[in-house]
């Protein structure tokens, strides 16, 4: 059994507000495909990323996750259970049509409901805390169970990632700067060729809701206290010890995120359905140009794949 904090009261029901605002129907199709796909081990579809904050599934590709019981009753593969157990998530693609004919394309990630709970409060990691503390939407779920088990799961990744950054932010801040300081550490820990005002981006359009998720979280943060008679306002009481011993965690996650990340780009070769065309697809759609694929590529991806990623951290094109 695990052992998790309890989020605040207020923090889940800014999750749960969060998670129920109503999307677009093409999500209720893209959900459907995914419990097709998975039947009963289907648990919930949670949807996020740059489609939801745009409002048009059709543009672009949605992301989502899949969140299953377990992946031996997900996956009939041997191959596909034991890769998302030991490297979690496993990413399909996801492509059908809408009522009217238009294209849907999603990228869906699938992680098991407890890998959830765990990541987003014991990883070392930011890979899923640095993710869900940001806005998703619960698209599907079995039960009110599932669904209680989620938001808490969502309260807990917004949690942990104030708590990792607070010794990192100045001793007087709010909530926009601590969000985006918050945003730019865990996005410094993958291999993502963002803007470098990304994080900015992010905070700003949705100021509001990081403005209440950051009151409603601040009682359970140790040593982050709202400033009297100010609105949206905080210090940063950590000694300089526990700040210096933050930097440190922080340059171990980066180190350890880009390895991961590395090894889920490897892991895609041999998991995802047209495993290169979609790490070719992913690198393009980061870089802004396009990629060769060459016969060697597609035939010997461990191989040849090497120089073209090497190729990409040299130049800086990954970060």
């Amino acid at each position: 059994m695990l052992n998790l904090p309890t989020p605040p009261t207020a923090l889940l029901a800014e999750v749960a507000e969060q998670c129920a605002q109503p999307v677009a129907e093409e999500l209720h199709t893209l959900s459907r495909e995914v419990h097709a796909r998975f039947g009963d081990a289907l648990s919930a579809v949670l949807f996020y990323g740059s489609c939801l904050r745009s409002g048009d599934p059709t543009e672009g590709l949605v992301d989502l996750y899949a969140i299953v019981d377990d992946y031996s009753t997900a996956h009939s593969s041997l191959l596909l259970r034991v890769a998302n157990a030991w490297l979690p998530p496993n990413v399909f693609h996801l492509q059908t049509l809408t009522a009217d004919g238009r294209s849907l394309r999603a990228k869906c990630a699938v992680l098991s409901l407890r890998d959830l709970e765990r990541g987003t409060a014991c990883w070392f990691q930011s890979y899923l805390w640095g993710r869900f503390a940001q806005p998703s939407r619960l698209v599907y779920r079995r039960d009110e169970h599932v669904e209680q088990r989620i938001h808490r799961a969502l309260a807990r990744a917004a949690m942990t990632l104030i708590g990792q950054t607070l010794p990192c932010q100045p001793e007087r801040f709010d909530s926009e700067t601590l969000w985006q300081r918050a945003l730019a550490l865990s996005y410094g820990t993958e291999l993502r060729p963002e803007a470098a005002d990304r994080p900015t981006q992010l905070v700003r359009h949705d100021s509001a809701h990081y403005r209440r998720l950051t009151q409603a979280a601040a009682p359970a943060i140790a040593g982050m206290e709202p400033i009297a008679g100010e609105t949206d306002a905080y210090r940063n009481l950590l000694p300089p010890a526990a700040c210096r011993q933050s930097a440190r965690r922080w340059r171990l996650r980066r180190v350890q995120g880009r390895v991961l990340n590395v090894a889920r780009l490897v892991k895609s070769f041999f998991t995802f359905e047209n495993g290169v065309d979609y790490v070719v697809w992913k690198l393009e759609r980061h870089l802004g140009q396009p990629i060769e694929v060459t016969p060697r590529l597609r035939r010997f991806p461990l191989i040849f794949g090497w120089p073209l990623l090497w190729r990409l951290l040299k130049e800086r094109r990954l970060h």
